[in-house]
């Protein structure tokens, strides 16, 4: 059946249909080259970006050692990005609908929700974000107020206010509906380049020329770099790792299979290494002028002295921050939630559903400190996407040979349906390509001590969503093979 044919109405009936899962006609697909291009800009121009270079400066890199990791993680996960990208372009399917080819009609859910949880941590980062800016606001005009402490288990009374209130605000917009942001992301739109090329300005006048801020020494050598590098390696293609997965939600609106791969392809890894450059240089320059490295952007506004400038500053990262995060961090997993129980979670509920995860979450936790961010958050949460992604690629490919059914992806009764809707082949395939991340995981995070497993083993963790991601593809495909024989 060609995705531009209506599905019968018997399945457009079931409850596994709904005009959002609906194939995209061909009539209406409508995004060439340059539309891929301008999203992943725009998606790359955030603050996170900014944050996810300067930590590894924070780490101990020096500039070209963070640039050309972040370059090459976002080379690396543009290929599964592309490959995800295929069904969404040929079918005009959404990501949960494709993975009910592997994962089973009910199964399917899982990889949803696992991306959900990961968004809802997102949407806590990026809500803490706004949060802060607002107290960065209050702080300008009573300099008495102490500095944030997201280090211990709860903030300070004053910037926990100021996180809620924003938080009130991103839900008030999910109330209002997604088309009250619209006016909010052309404002990003202009803002953000403009804002970040000002705080560049800044960095080389603050640091006498760029040559002060190139010539900072790597802290890493020998052993100590690499120890470092394949983790932070890992973090940055993990910073993608949720649009890996549920990219077919933009590429079902592709004219051609050209137009997305091209368009990801110039619109991603310049973009993210562009921006990423910024965060490098004016990172690298604060430890020139405050004689320590200041990875957080909201924290060295709120150094400025102008008051007037630290308070546009702080209204206009806000603003930003909120159309980000209802753009990326909402709509997606208040669809996978959604998707859950079509019949009873609309698409508002799904929104509170992520309000409440994210702030559940502690996010001021998981931005405390640069390895927190790399290694707890990123690293974390790669290891969990790494083998959906090796799964749905092993059976589209490998399994599938690009072909699925278009209408059994809709019926509880047709191939993919599996066991009760489960193929619990994808189930042990996820489950063998997590377990090995979860000694390396405990140890990080304290739970274990490191000498309570072997090194190799916890070392795995470096690797998350590489290992994850094959671990799982391979498993897929021989249990997938063995079960056609």
């Amino acid at each position: 059946m060609h995705p531009e044919e209506l599905l019968t109405e018997e399945l457009q009936s079931s409850s596994l249909y709904s005009e959002d899962l609906a194939p995209v006609p061909k009539t209406k697909r409508k995004w060439g080259t340059w539309n891929y291009a301008a999203l992943w800009i725009s998606m790359s121009l955030c603050i996170p970006t900014y944050m996810l270079a300067s930590s590894l400066i924070g780490g101990g890199m020096n500039w070209w050692q963070a640039i050309l990791t972040i370059f090459l993680g976002n080379t690396i996960v543009l290929i599964p990005m592309i490959l995800n990208g295929h069904a969404g372009a040929k079918y005009g399917i959404p990501f949960p609908v494709f993975a009910r080819a592997s994962f089973g009609t009910t199964g399917a859910n899982i990889p949803a929700i696992l991306r959900a949880i990961v968004a809802c941590g997102w949407f806590g980062i990026q809500t803490w974000i706004g949060g802060a800016s607002i107290y960065n606001i209050l702080r300008a005009w009573n300099p008495s107020l102490p500095e944030i402490d997201n280090h211990s288990l709860f903030p300070q009374a004053i910037p926990m206010i100021c996180f809620l209130l924003f938080w009130l605000l991103n839900m008030f917009v999910v109330y209002l509906g997604v088309e009250s942001i619209r006016k909010l992301l052309v404002f990003k739109a202009f803002f953000l380049p403009a804002a970040a090329l000002a705080l560049l300005f800044w960095a080389i006048s603050a640091a006498n020329g760029l040559g002060p801020i190139l010539d900072q020494p790597t802290k890493l050598t020998g052993a100590s770099f690499w120890n470092y590098f394949f983790p932070a390696l890992t973090g940055m293609v993990g910073f993608w790792a949720t649009l890996s997965l549920n990219i077919p939600d933009f590429t079902r609106y592709a004219i051609s299979q050209k137009a997305q791969i091209r368009g990801q392809a110039i619109g991603l890894p310049p973009s993210m290494t562009l921006f990423a450059f910024i965060g490098v240089v004016v990172t690298s320059a604060t430890a020139i002028v405050y004689g320590s490295t200041i990875w957080d952007p909201v924290a060295l506004a709120g150094k400025f002295e102008n008051k007037m400038m630290v308070t546009f500053a702080m209204i206009a990262v806000a603003i930003s921050t909120l159309a980000t995060n209802i753009a990326a961090n909402i709509v997606s997993p208040a669809n996978d939630f959604a998707h859950l129980a079509p019949k009873k979670i609309s698409f508002r509920i799904g929104g509170y559903i992520t309000g409440v995860i994210g702030v559940l979450i502690f996010p001021w936790k998981l931005i405390a400190d640069p390895n927190g961010y790399i290694f707890t958050w990123l690293i974390a949460y790669s290891s969990l996407l790494g083998p959906v992604g090796g799964i749905m690629i092993a059976d589209y490919y490998f399994i599938r040979k690009q072909t699925l059914m278009l209408n059994d992806l809709y019926s509880k009764h047709g191939n993919y349906s599996f066991s009760n809707g489960i193929n619990s082949k994808a189930i042990i395939a996820l489950l063998l390509g997590i377990i090995p991340n979860v000694p390396g995981f405990l140890v990080t995070v304290k739970l274990i001590g490191a000498d309570a497993v072997p090194e190799w083993i916890s070392h795995l963790y470096n690797y998350a969503w590489f290992v994850g991601f094959f671990m799982s593809g391979i498993v897929y495909w021989i249990l997938m093979k063995k079960n056609k024989e």
